[in-house]
């Protein structure tokens, strides 16, 4: 069986790795997000070998996508918005290992909730029973679970149903980012960590392209949570805790060059999560 339509988390010893992201998954629809030529690095790698049709939102979805994108440009009245805190300003999530080796999922929607009532330890079982996770990981869209009103973004219905109100949605992006959808992934991380919630970002890690910090040059899947971002730049940069730190190598073999934490270039995140996207 070829490395991209590996289903089983055993293909993290070989040549590519799902981390926590169902196969099912796929790219923005035009409809969705803005489109763009394949020009990333990895761009043309993630066009031949996706796998998933359009990705449809629904009317409320879209009418609590365009009242956030409004928030979000009028900032807020929060001390990091006001510049008066210098550096890094994060919402204070508790990272957490995952506890398998396809659990990426679980694990960062336990940490994104827990950037807002930061509370730890939650159990990730209860998590993956949640998402739907199985050993394809979790997916990005296309999977309805069990709370009123599934939109078949998982992760977003997962965190809607335990942060009542907090009003999550799905952000689609294209293969090759735009230089507008950078700047609305820096807009949006201001945004979250400024009311106090993390972001959920899936990441699609290719030979050739853009890697997460510790994270091997091959094929990726994986979910992890950004809670922060550089306020003295403007965002430029951002903090993620990636649920691979600290898990033991006899479960994913490179995981020992992973930390718990780390800072990255919000634009070379957003063009490693191109082809998935991300919950805000």
């Amino acid at each position: 069986m070829s490395a991209v339509f590996s289903r089983r988390c055993a293909a993290l010893a070989a040549t590519t790795a799902f981390l926590g992201l169902s196969a099912l998954t796929g790219t923005a629809s035009a409809a969705d997000s803005p489109s763009a030529p394949p020009d990333a690095p990895g761009a043309a790698y993630k066009a031949a070998h996706d796998t998933l049709g359009p990705q449809r939102l629904t009317a409320a979805q879209r009418r609590l996508i365009a009242e956030k994108e409004a928030a979000a440009a009028r900032g807020h009245s929060g001390a990091s918005a006001q510049g008066i805190q210098a550096g890094y300003v994060t919402s204070g999530g508790i990272q957490q290992s995952q506890k398998t080796s396809y659990w990426c999922g679980p694990a960062t929607l336990v940490i994104t909730q827990s950037a807002h009532d930061e509370a730890g330890g939650r159990s990730q079982q209860d998590a993956a029973t949640l998402l739907k996770t199985n050993t394809s990981g979790t997916a990005w869209y296309g999977i309805d679970i069990n709370v009123p009103n599934p939109t078949g973004y998982p992760m977003a219905d997962a965190l809607n149903a335990r942060l009542p109100g907090a009003g999550y949605v799905p952000k689609a992006l294209p293969y090759s980012p735009t230089a507008t959808d950078k700047a609305n992934f820096k807009s949006h991380i201001i945004h979250n960590t400024d009311v106090d919630y993390g972001i959920a970002g899936n990441a699609w890690e290719v030979p050739g392209g853009p890697h997460l910090v510790g994270h091997p040059n091959i094929e990726i899947f994986h979910w992890v949570s950004v809670d922060g971002y550089n306020s003295d730049n403007g965002a430029g940069q951002v903090n993620y805790l990636d649920p691979v730190g600290g898990v033991s190598t006899s479960v994913i073999s490179w995981a020992g060059s992973v930390p718990r934490s780390a800072h990255i270039s919000a634009d070379t995140l957003t063009t490693i999560m191109g082809g998935r996207g991300y919950v805000w």
